[in-house]
């Protein structure tokens, strides 16, 4: 009697004390304010592992938010406030044919005219970019996940005055950095 409980709870124990698949977070602390991103790995596995892997190399800390288009997007993870750009890993496989769309408040894997060159760059969409979506037979940009808290930081990045520094357009005159990435506990 004693081993068919013993058997029955062991059966049943992750079942009762399994959690769910908590969705992964990560912090941007910036001079701005705290941005919360909800990480989306089942539909996004190369692009969340890669960034990930950036966030915990500290490669984020210390970067700017160095191309800012109002009615558009924010775009960081390359660059140093003195525009040194950043070395990077290998580039990743375009996952944009995974559902999601770039829709306000979703972030997003910055590349250029090669679908398959994304590498530290990261852009959050500040108004719906439906067109920056795959289509069959041309890749678009790739959403990895959403912010989940600071939207309204988001915002205010969006409208700080921006101008020119080198060849770069679309730079923030005053610097916004992200002081530290940190993964974060789910809720």
């Amino acid at each position: 009697m004693i081993k068919t409980i013993t058997a029955a709870l062991a059966l049943a124990a992750p079942l009762v004390f399994a959690a769910p698949d908590a969705p992964m977070r990560v912090s941007l602390d910036t001079t701005a304010g705290n941005i919360t991103l909800e990480l989306d790995s089942q539909n996004a596995p190369i692009t969340v592992a890669n960034f990930v892997q950036y966030v915990e190399k500290g490669h984020y800390d210390g970067v700017i938010f160095h191309r800012v288009i109002p009615g558009f997007m924010i775009q960081g993870g390359g660059f140093t406030p003195d525009m040194q750009q950043l070395e990077t890993a290998e580039p990743i496989q375009n996952e944009s044919d995974n559902g999601l769309s770039n829709l306000r408040g979703t972030i997003a894997m910055a590349r250029t005219r090669d679908p398959h060159s994304a590498t530290a760059q990261f852009f959050i969409n500040t108004v719906d970019n439906r067109r920056l979506d795959g289509t069959p037979g041309r890749p678009g940009y790739t959403v990895f996940g959403k912010v989940s808290s600071g939207m309204e930081v988001v915002d205010l990045i969006s409208k700080a005055p921006t101008g020119s520094r080198g060849h770069y357009r679309d730079v923030p005159v005053t610097p916004i950095i992200i002081n530290k990435a940190i993964i974060v506990e789910s809720e």
